[in-house]
């Protein structure tokens, strides 16, 4: 088979992705080898691939190829989620182009629409996700609302109402007003934002008397329902009994007192608007105040906004401000830094909101996954260091808020029959609600068309948290053969920013309804950022094209890019020159496979010595990397694991090993060192596999015609064998030598052609073993060892050993003993400066122990260089 002289990327990825999928070499099915099943963190449906999906989905694609080579029978579930949220805001962004507002629809209508987006859109991730070369099981793709999937969803919501874990409760929640529905704590992310913070006088009711309130939100103002000042403060005690007026909208309200005002904190005075603030929501429970919700679901204002009806909360802030002004309640207004909540997905300012939602209550559930964690180590995070992030979150839960108010998604399964807020019943279905709602009801004529659905829909992360085992059908078929054999799944790999969104809850929910773990490891991927440490973003316009970048540099070159900066936990500092290095890496391990492929072998010849121990000390140093990254595998350092490989193929392998048993120009190779070469590449190829799917398996299909069955992606990992590590340094020691020699060349222009001798001091009592190579390398035409110095010799020094080059005809003894000269020179000004430091008893006395013997180290290293120039110098005159 010929081999090209470029490695033609397109060509390659196009290829074998075809050929594994033709094959199904990705399917998996239970059998009787062990299981190592993945699940992946399914993106959006609105998503297309950016820079984390790289960086997550090269990770999970290596360990899936790992599993697979070392006999594990290897699955990796894909599949996308619905994202309420997002997806929505998609549908309703493209009718609004169309003219169409979704309020003009009903909501089974909205749904064909997105549906149809669904299907349009949703799998143009997943088609990127093979452009990277994931090996994923596709016949197993899932989409959180598919049939089997939503079935799940219900039977879940249904069997915690029945247990008393899910209720409905009038709670103040994180209202967004851009997606216009609820949001969970978590989903609110904070932002320190430079606002303003207003002064505004009460007038106290028949009295020219007011009262001075901070607060950094006037159009609240018209919500007011109270003054509370703390009962302890002195200066108020005259207005006990006492009625304020609060300005603009004049309403007659309660001065009340609570130790909740802090008595020190600005005026001591608080303003409570019980609708808008959980606090004042408290406050006013305690002494039963009105409520007054000023806003609509969009952040206007309502009729209770007054002549501010219909406008926007900050367009009203502004005007507001101008009014109070205008009237003489102004006091002052001062520059003032707030902490912001923010919508996670819409970006929108979050207004706290008083509404009807339904909640699950979390203690119960926290326990087991808290103890899995932190006592047990049952389920191990990486790095470690997110133990803390977890214990906290799970220590200081709230009730989680699992209705938003939605169209999309998975409609809750609540049927309301009667006027009561309390006329409702939880089923799966609507014929078995009815039955329900005759027996809560006591009407046994109830109908299906006396029932209406709860309109909202289920938090998206509400069937994420299901996901390790409704890909399997886990909950509605418990003892299904597939769902007992995959689960509990292996490996997680996700962002450390859904640690609480997603990673803890898939655990709560895998003790609630099998009592094990999810998953074995949670290997959490830092964030890539640019250059600059800015996190990757397409507002900032920094983010790369991520199909571009394969297109440049080819997939392997950019798996191969992301992953030599991605340690465990810790940001990637993204630049295209990574991916130009794994582009490199590629071009080179290809030009070294032509190098060999490109030998004449020739069967009747001997195998030299020097390629004995070459093949012997290549594959020492290949065993070793195994037992190394081994280690760093199971320690999820993926990183210093591909570049314990690099290192080995691209420097032992194609550097220094191909140059020990290179045959002459225009030589053949003997047979044995072919074959054994061959060997340790197809063991390279192995190990290179995970990370560089294309490249690996393409060389391997070229070294000889192989079956279906004999295909890298299905091959065997290399076995870990004993290995002499003394041959490893013993080689370490033996690379110096060659490099002072082609030094010598090089300095002293003595042609690689020409040979030369070599004469060995060898105080350092070095084994001969490695003598071929160095003949080898250096074109030496003999190496003797000595048991003194030679005279009229160059020299060069190798730990204690010193190495001689007897003179030849190319060399300039004048110019040498010239640069000799200066170099004695510079020597001895360096070892009297040295020397002065030593003689120094203030610094001898004062400095580190270390600082002081790095110094002595260095007074005996110029002492034997200076020897060893002295005695060249003799030799030379």
């Amino acid at each position: 088979m010929t081999v090209p002289a470029q490695f033609d990327a397109k060509e390659v990825e196009q290829k074998w992705y075809q050929y594994w999928m033709e094959n199904k070499y990705f399917y998996s099915v239970p059998d009787q080898r062990e299981p190592y099943t993945i699940v992946i963190p399914p993106p959006n449906v609105t998503g297309v691939l950016h820079m984390g999906h790289m960086l997550n989905n090269t990770i999970q694609d290596v360990l899936i190829r790992r599993a697979r080579l070392k006999g594990l029978n290897a699955c990796w579930v894909p599949g996308t989620d619905h994202a309420s949220i997002a997806t929505e805001a998609k549908v309703v962004a493209k009718l609004k182009e169309q003219g169409i507002n979704k309020h003009d629809l009903s909501r089974e209508e909205f749904l064909t629409h997105a549906w149809d987006w669904t299907n349009e859109y949703g799998g143009v991730i997943l088609e990127q996700l093979k452009k990277l070369g994931c090996s994923c099981d596709w016949d197993r793709t899932k989409f959180t609302m598919d049939h089997e999937m939503s079935e799940q969803v219900l039977k879940t919501f249904v069997d915690l109402y029945n247990k008393g874990l899910i209720y409905r409760g009038y709670r103040m929640v994180n209202w967004d007003p851009e997606a216009k529905t609820t949001l969970s704590d978590e989903e609110v992310i904070y932002e320190e934002r430079q606002g303003k913070l207003y002064h505004v006088n009460y007038q106290i009711e028949g009295s020219e008397e007011y009262l001075t309130i901070a607060t950094t939100r006037p159009e609240t103002i018209l919500g007011d329902t109270a003054i509370c000042i703390n009962p302890n403060d002195e200066r108020y005690s005259h207005l006990k009994g006492k009625k304020a007026i609060v300005p603009i909208c004049n309403r007659v309200v309660p001065i009340i007192f609570d130790e909740y005002v802090d008595v020190e904190f600005g005026t001591g005075c608080l303003k409570v608007t019980p609708a808008h603030d959980i606090n004042d929501k408290n406050l006013g429970e305690r002494h039963n105040l009105e409520i007054i919700d000023i806003f609509n679901p969009d952040a206007t204002l309502n009729d209770f906004g007054m002549h501010y009806k219909g406008k926007d909360r900050f367009v009203v802030r502004k005007e507001i401000e101008k009014e109070l002004s205008e009237i003489g309640a102004l006091a002052r207004v001062e520059d003032y830094v707030n902490n912001v909540g923010t919508s996670e997905r819409t970006k929108a300012v979050i207004e706290p909101r008083l509404s009807d939602q339904w909640f699950l209550k979390m203690e119960q559930l926290t326990k087991p996954a808290l103890a899995a964690v932190l006592d047990t180590e049952i389920i191990k995070l990486y790095p470690s260091r997110y133990n803390n992030t977890y214990k906290s979150w799970l220590e200081n839960i709230h009730d989680w808020n699992i209705s938003r108010q939605l169209w999309w998604g998975h409609q809750i399964p609540a049927y309301y029959y009667g006027d009561s807020k309390e006329d409702f019943v939880v089923a799966e279905t609507k014929e078995k609600a009815l039955e329900l709602a005759r027996t809560k009801s006591g009407n046994a004529d109830l109908s299906v068309e006396n029932l209406k659905q709860d309109e909202d829909v289920l938090d998206t992360w509400f069937s994420a948290w299901l996901w390790p085992m409704s890909v399997f059908n886990g909950i509605s078929c418990p003892d299904n053969k597939e769902f007992n054999y995959y689960y509990p799944t292996n490996d997680l790999v996700t962002g450390p920013d859904i640690i609480f969104f997603w990673v803890a809850r898939m655990i709560m929910a895998g003790y609630e309804y099998t009592g094990k773990k999810p998953f074995t490891n949670v290997y959490f991927t830092g964030i890539v950022r640019d250059k600059l440490r800015r996190k990757m973003s397409k507002s900032l316009g920094n983010s790369p094209d991520a199909l571009g970048l394969i297109d440049k540099f080819g997939a392997d070159g950019v798996r191969v890019g992301l992953l030599l900066s991605a340690s465990a936990g810790n940001d990637i500092l993204f630049d295209e020159e990574l991916c130009a290095q794994g582009k490199a890496f590629t071009n080179k391990v290809w030009n070294a496979f032509r190098l060999i492929k490109g030998w004449e072998v020739d069967s009747a010849i001997a195998q030299p010595d020097y390629a004995k121990v070459a093949l012997e000390w290549y594959e020492t140093k290949l065993q070793k990397t195994l037992v190394e990254i081994e280690d760093y595998f199971d320690k999820y350092r993926i990183s210093d694991a591909l570049m314990y490989i690099y290192k080995l193929v691209w420097d032992d392998f194609c550097s220094w090993f191909l140059e020990m048993i290179k045959p002459g120009y225009q030589q053949p190779i003997d047979a044995v060192t072919y074959a054994k070469t061959i060997e340790l590449l197809e063991a390279n190829l192995k190990l290179l596999h995970p990370f560089m799917p294309f490249l690996s398996e393409e060389i391997w299909q070229h070294i000889k015609e192989r079956s279906a069955k004999e295909a890298l992606v299905v091959s065997a990992w290399p076995q870990v064998k004993s290995f002499n590590e003394d041959l490893i340094k013993g080689f370490e020691f033996v690379t110096e030598v060659i490099a002072g020699i082609r030094t010598v060349r090089k300095d002293k222009n003595i042609p690689f052609k020409e040979t030369i001798e070599l004469k060995v001091l060898n105080n350092e009592k070095s084994p001969s073993y490695f003598d071929v190579i160095i003949s080898k390398l250096g074109n030496i035409a003999s190496l003797e060892y000595v048991t003194e110095q030679v005279s009229g010799a160059l020299s060069y020094r190798v730990k204690s050993n010193e190495y001689f080059i007897p003179v030849t005809g190319s060399v300039n003894v004048e110019e040498e003993i010239e640069k000799l000269e200066a170099e004695l020179k510079y020597l001895q000004g360096f070892l009297k400066a040295v020397r002065g430091k030593l003689s120094n008893e203030k610094f001898v006395g004062g400095a580190p122990a270390q600082v002081v013997d790095n110094e002595r180290k260095k007074e005996a290293d110029a002492l034997a260089k200076i020897a060893t120039i002295e005695h060249s110098l003799a030799g030379l005159k």
